[in-house]
């Protein structure tokens, strides 16, 4: 399996290296793993941020 550092996947995400590590630490990167540095596999999803979504109000 290849695996890509949090660096590459922030470019990828189009998102900041350090939100691509507080996504890996809160366990929501399926596959990522800490070895001294997180390992985030090339074929991840970006998780949906629930900070975006809106309340629908009815």
């Amino acid at each position: 399996m290849e695996y890509l550092t949090t660096s590459e996947t922030a470019e990828r995400w189009g998102i900041t290296v350090r939100r691509v590590q507080v996504l890996c630490k809160e366990g929501r990167v399926d596959g990522a793993v800490y070895k001294g540095i997180w390992l985030i596999p090339a074929d991840a999803e970006k998780p949906d941020d629930p900070r975006r979504l809106k309340k629908q109000k009815k």
